[in-house]
Parts: C-alpha cells; structure tokens; sequence
C-alpha cells in the first residue's frame, strides 16, 4: 500500500458538472485531488440546446452564478445550474484548464473519450522530463447530475482500492478488470509518462 495518498486529477469538458462532482466526493474521502476542463470555453445551457451560454475559463463560478441569476433565475434554477455553480464555489473559485496545468498526478480520470482522447493527446504531445508514469483512466458518464454522481462513485471506488493496492502498477490491470466485471462497464486506459 503507498504511504502516500494518490495524487488524482478529474477531468471532463467544462470543468462544472462531472468533474466537480467527483473533485468534491474524493475530497471528502480524503484523497489529494484536482478538477479540469479539457475544451476550449466553458458552455452552459441556454434558451435553446443550440444557444450555450459560454464563458472563459477565468471567469469564477460566482461571476457565472450572478450572471445567470440575472439572465434568467427560474431557467437556471430549475435545470440545476444554480445549484451546481453553487457547490463548484464552495470547492475552488474558477474553473481550470488540464491543458494550462503542469502539476504531476499518480491517476488521471476522465468522463468521456472524447476528453480521454484530449488528456492523452496533451500528455503525449509535452516533453518528458522525469519519466513519471501517470495513469489515465476513462469512466464514461453522461453530463448529467445523476450520472455524475454515479460516475463519481465509481471513480472514488476506483482510487480506495488503488490506494490499499501494495504497488500500483501492478495492480492497476487487475483492478480496473475486476470493476469491470462487478459494474458490466469498460474502461479505456493508457499509461502516459511525465
């Protein structure tokens, strides 16, 4: 078992919903964790599915938060958004890009391939400097407040029994085929180096 608690990052597109979700329930487990978005801008809902309201990663979830309660408090209370910038405020200020961080982790967890594919693609694209392995891991969720829940169990499961495992390398494979059998759910995996 490491003596040390795994360094573990979550990442979905935006940086709002799945990721944060599982950024508040492994914090809570007492896991050292961090949250990212891997796209380009950070979208909501808007009036219509193909009018998002966007806004730049540097914008904190309390500037969104006011904003929205000034566009339109009913819409965004009653769809969830409200309540999810509310619980992203009480975790970190602003949402963050996976892209802009150098910070090394042991586990990288992603809620969708497209974002799996961007996390790896980055990681394969940086220099090696130190040869660190860093695994990355995808647990397929839909961008919901029910899946992301579920997801996040999944992946909180996913670190404890990581974390008593005696080596993680070794392990790893054994149990992310193990879940898979227990939840009738594959993941993607690719180990990618610092």
């Amino acid at each position: 078992m490491p003596s040390y608690p795994l360094s573990v990052a979550v990442v979905c597109m935006s940086n709002m919903n799945r990721s944060m979700e599982a950024h508040r329930i492994l914090r809570r487990k007492g896991f050292q964790v961090r949250s990212f978005g891997a796209g380009s801008r950070v979208k909501l809902p808007g009036s219509a599915r193909s009018l998002p309201v966007v806004y730049d990663f540097s914008t904190t979830y309390e500037e969104r938060r006011k904003d929205l309660l000034r566009k339109d408090r009913q819409r965004y209370n009653s769809n969830g958004i409200l309540h999810i910038l509310g619980r992203n405020e009480r975790i970190k200020p602003r949402p963050e890009r996976f892209q802009e961080c150098r910070d090394h982790f042991d586990l990288i967890f992603t809620c969708e391939e497209s974002v799996y594919d961007r996390v790896v693609e980055e990681l394969w694209v940086r220099e090696q400097e130190t040869c660190q392995p860093v695994h990355v891991i995808n647990v397929d969720m839909a961008d919901n407040a029910e899946d992301a829940t579920l997801g996040s169990f999944i992946i909180c499961e996913l670190c404890e029994r990581l974390q008593q495992a005696d080596n993680l390398e070794d392990s790893l494979v054994e149990v992310l085929l193990a879940a898979e059998q227990k939840m009738g759910k594959s993941f993607l995996h690719t180990v990618c180096f610092y």
